[in-house]
Parts: structure tokens; sequence; C-alpha cells
């Protein structure tokens, strides 16, 4: 709250009877005690708050044409760091920082990572959505098996974001874990799982190198087959994604056969 809207507040609570400490109270710390008694002072010698000069020293970098030279610097670009722009326009980055969060109401958000898709690609996602939601009560979607891959290497996976490593440098911190070792051509195997709202199934390992649909066939779709039918019985529905082996001919032909339900690569 600005220093003339505590005025406000002050002078209104001050006239309906309010003493220093209740307005204190009320304003929760927001300002003093003594800056409250001082203000109730003056106003009962003058019946208004008169301050000599504005609270705290005068704004030296953070002014009207320093904003204005921030805000048109982004303008140009929104991708630039604020020690860039604290370089070009002369001004210290702690002080580009509170121009760009105070000033401006600025967030520095990190890019999110998303699939590319054609036109094409999202209006068959929304068509999906719509048969969905016309298709599915909530009750039905917990009897959807839900499915997917991922490769995996042996280097494993890390966060780099949360993956830190307290040290008083970077040579104690390599000491203590701080390195993450990469091999250029790691070996990767394939994992396949089956998750929905009864538990998960087990992993299938699929290690053949390139996974066709011969081997989706033999080796992901009886694991899948099996344990929907000990989750649900014969009342469910089989998920997969678009991938190739999964949208082959012979693929959707054995879903088709063996499965309760299953959603089509049509959908």
């Amino acid at each position: 709250m600005k220093s003339k809207d505590l005025q406000k507040v002050v002078l209104s609570k001050y006239q309906k009877g309010d003493t220093p400490k209740q307005i204190y109270h009320d304003l929760n710390g927001g300002l003093g005690l003594r800056t409250i008694e001082r203000w109730c002072q003056m106003i009962r010698r003058s019946g208004t708050i008169t301050l000599s000069k504005p609270p705290g020293g005068p704004r030296l970098v953070r002014t009207r044409e320093n904003i204005q030279k921030v805000k048109n610097r982004l303008r140009r670009k929104k991708k630039v760091s604020a020690r860039k722009i604290s370089m070009e326009l002369d001004m210290s980055e702690r002080s580009v920082r509170r121009i760009m969060k105070n000033d401006l109401g600025l967030y520095p958000y990190k890019k999110v990572i998303e699939p590319l898709l054609s036109d094409d690609q999202k209006l068959k996602r929304k068509q999906f959505a719509n048969w969905v939601r016309t298709n599915f009560r909530k009750e039905d979607t917990l009897k959807i098996l839900f499915s997917d891959e991922k490769m995996f290497d042996i280097d494993g996976v890390y966060n780099t974001q949360n993956d830190r490593v307290w040290a008083v440098d970077r040579a104690d911190a390599d000491k203590n874990g701080g390195t993450q070792q990469k091999r250029k051509f790691p070996q990767k195997v394939m994992v396949w799982l089956g998750a929905c709202s009864k538990g998960l199934t087990p992993l299938v390992i699929l290690d053949e190198g390139t996974v066709d649909h011969t081997v989706y066939i033999e080796k992901v779709l009886p694991v899948a087959l099996k344990y929907g039918n000990q989750f649900f019985g014969s009342d469910w529905v089989f998920q997969q994604d678009g991938a190739k082996p999964h949208s082959h001919h012979l693929s959707q032909k054995w879903c088709r056969d063996n499965f309760p339900t299953f959603i089509e690569k049509d959908r």
C-alpha cells in the first residue's frame, strides 16, 4: 500500500474514533506505531496529514524516464536478460530487475517445451477430446488402462534444475557428487508400462533394438490384456498412443479381437 493510501486510511480511522494503537493493529504492522501517532497529532492540529517531503529517499534510477526506457527495450525483444538490459541502458542489474518486477509488473517465465503440432494435428486432438467427453463418463475413465513406452539409457536421469550439491566452491561440489557423466552414445532400452486406477502392470523391457508391430504384439499386448482382465474383469478400455507399432493394422486387429474395448487409431 502506498503512503498516500496509508494516510487516507489513518485519517479515516482516526476521525471515526480509533486510537493509534487500534489503527496500528488494523494495519497489521504495515505502518509503525510512532508514525501513526505523529500523523494523528497532525490531524488534531490541522485536520489533515501534511508531510514536508515524501517518505524515503528520492528515486535516482527508477524514474519515469528509465522505466519507459526498459519498457521500450522489452517491446523490441521480450527474450532478453536483465543483465543485458542493464549493460545496454547503463543501469545496475538490481535496478533493472526492480523496474521490471515492481514498476512493470513482469515475471521471468521459463520456456515451456511442447510438441510441434501441425494445424491438422491440433484439430484432431480437439476432436478426440470432444469424443472422450461425449462417450466417457467420469466413472468410465476409472476403467481405462493407460499405456506408454519410454527410452532409458544407462547414464540415468537427472534434473538440471533441482539436482543440486551444496558446497563451499565448485571443486568441493565436484568431489561430493557434483558431476553427472554422460556417454556420447549410451546403450538404450525401451520400457513399456500400463497404469490405471487399480494399479500398475509389470514393466516390459524391450531390448531388441527397434520395436516393430511384431514385437509389440508378442510381448506387450498380452501383458496389457492379462492385467487389464485382472484389474477390471471384462469391462475396461485399453489406451495406447499413435506410435507406428500401435497403429499398424495387425496391432489394431489384435486389439479388436482380444480387448473388451480399445481406443482405435482413427479416434
